[in-house]
């Protein structure tokens, strides 16, 4: 097991009745495991997932924080058995003083999802199941409505796909009880899967106030990505959709939704994406309408995706979106995968089958604290320039230096943010994937998602003008030209004495990152 999960957990290690089996996934704060019965059957399943979540061993903000995160998922699990919402069959406690890091844990005993929608549309975007699989979530959330509960946190990530083809929601840590019409959630949300009227709204002391309504706008802007492969709103960062769902919002821009969207659910998802909830669609009528357009009465079984047979190139956008607005909010599970009982297999969540924890390991280190929720983006941003020396263990020891794989990292007396250290007025010009710089200057905070790939566009274009035969690995010298400029190391004549110390810095995490026999 590597240090990197949030919460290690040995292979092996006993909770209850469960042994503790492969890593399935990781988020910031908690981690999931497959989990096999030690002992006799009760009518439960042999293989579970085991979600651990810590509560022994943080600060006392973050711990109070924790608990109530624990605490809402724990209560809609209990509270509500629908058959679209993921199964709890029950909740331990982990009592183990010899094991601090785990003494006092939290562990929810799941059903085991075979992959996520994430994952799915990651493999294969604008599914053929998209239909059936949009009515299923739909029915989802209806489910929850109608006990009495928003889920505020409706996305690709926390959908999880089944082994019999049915779908669960999953991630109830945001989910709140209405009170009346509205109930109140932590201010955290994923900005893309935000309606307009939560983005800027204000946070009273128990919260932000929250409707049903917002719920279904996520289902809108899903349906819009199951169905065409792209987000509703433009721009190709979350920051520039975050400004036009605020114009749209305002009455100064229209609503353009993409041609590829099939007529039987462009009204669907126009009545799901209003300017204001007032006029939004009620969550049964959506139902209604979603089964027509699914094709009522139509039987619907989701085909097991399967791992694709070679990596993906061009997929830094899509992938690592879902992956890095989890490890950013830091509460979800970056990417789920399947597993058999005997632990010999893989299933088909994340690109190409490999899990979190262990992608891109014949390029990029497991054992050396490279956070599993940002493999995929680092290796794949890697690949997608393909110049000698921008490697993903190059990247990852500039993320290392630049700010401890920090994304919430905050300078403003340089006035660089986020895991990059990006200043905006910089930023601007290599934020967009097409070379283009951005039409306005982003404003922090800057997701991995988008400063990420930003680094690797930036780095490839160093890369040509450094001049060869330079002293020093040249992946040093292009870091240290990230830093400065590459005029100035080729003026130096290397790295510059200045920036020496930072050189030497992702020196020493390249020789930590890079696997024996990798350049």
């Amino acid at each position: 097991m590597t240090e990197a999960y949030a919460v290690p957990v040995p292979k092996g290690y006993r909770v209850g009745e469960w042994e503790v089996r492969e890593p399935i996934a990781t988020g910031a704060f908690g981690s999931v495991y497959a989990g096999r019965r030690a002992g006799g059957g009760d009518g439960r399943p042999r293989v579970v997932a085991l979600k651990f979540l810590p509560t022994g061993t943080s600060t006392p903000r973050r711990l109070s924080h924790l608990r109530e995160l624990v605490e809402r998922e724990v209560d809609v699990l209990r509270r509500l058995r629908q058959p679209r919402l993921i199964r709890m069959y029950e909740t331990l406690t982990v009592d183990d003083p010899g094991r601090p890091e785990l003494d006092g844990a939290t562990v929810l005993v799941l059903e085991k999802a075979e992959g996520s929608l994430s994952a799915l549309l990651t493999a294969s975007p604008r599914p053929a199941a998209g239909p059936g699989l949009l009515a299923q979530i739909c029915e989802g959330l209806a489910q929850l409505h109608r006990a009495g509960w928003v889920h505020g946190d409706l996305k690709p990530a926390n959908v999880l796909l089944m082994a019999d083809g049915s779908i669960r929601l999953a991630d109830f840590n945001m989910a709140a009880e209405l009170e009346g019409t509205h109930a109140y959630t932590p201010a955290f949300s994923t900005p893309d899967y935000t309606p307009p009227e939560l983005l800027w709204s204000e946070i009273g002391e128990r919260g932000r106030r929250i409707r049903p309504s917002a719920d279904v706008w996520a289902f809108g802007v899903l349906a819009h990505l199951v169905l065409t492969g792209s987000l509703p709103l433009p721009g190709a960062t979350p920051t520039v959709r975050r400004d036009a769902a605020a114009a749209y919002a305002r009455g100064t821009d229209e609503l353009r939704l993409s041609p590829a969207l099939p007529d039987a659910w462009r009204d669907v998802v126009r009545a799901c994406l209003t300017r204001t909830h007032e006029d939004r669609i009620d969550g049964e009528e959506l139902l209604r309408r979603v089964r027509t357009a699914a094709g009522a009465g139509r039987p619907f079984r989701l085909p097991r995706p399967r791992p694709a047979r070679r990596r993906p190139r061009r997929t830094v956008v899509a992938s690592a979106a879902a992956t890095a607005a989890v490890a950013v909010l830091g509460y979800g599970i970056a990417a789920w995968t399947g597993d058999t009982s005997d632990g010999g297999g893989r299933g088909a969540a994340g690109t190409a089958g490999a899990d979190a924890a262990s992608y891109g390991a014949d390029e990029l280190r497991t054992d050396r604290g490279v956070p599993p929720a940002y493999r995929l983006l680092i290796v794949e941003t890697a690949h997608d320039c393909g110049r000698a020396g921008v490697t993903p263990a190059l990247i990852a020891a500039m993320l290392k230096v630049e700010s401890d794989f920090d994304p919430d990292l905050a300078d403003p007396a340089k006035d660089e943010y986020g895991i990059a250290r990006w200043t905006p007025k910089v930023l601007r010009w290599w934020m967009n994937e097409d070379g283009t710089p951005g039409e306005t200057v982003p404003e922090p905070p800057f997701p991995p998602a988008e400063s990420v790939p930003a680094m690797g566009r930036y780095l490839c274009w160093i890369a040509p003008r450094l001049e060869s035969g330079l002293p020093d690995d040249r992946r040093v010298l292009l870091a240290a030209a990230y830093r400065t400029s590459y005029r100035k190391v080729n003026d130096a004549g290397g790295v510059p004495p200045k920036y020496r110390p930072y050189a030497d810095r992702v020196a020493h995490y390249l020789q930590e990152y890079t696997p024996p026999g990798a350049s």
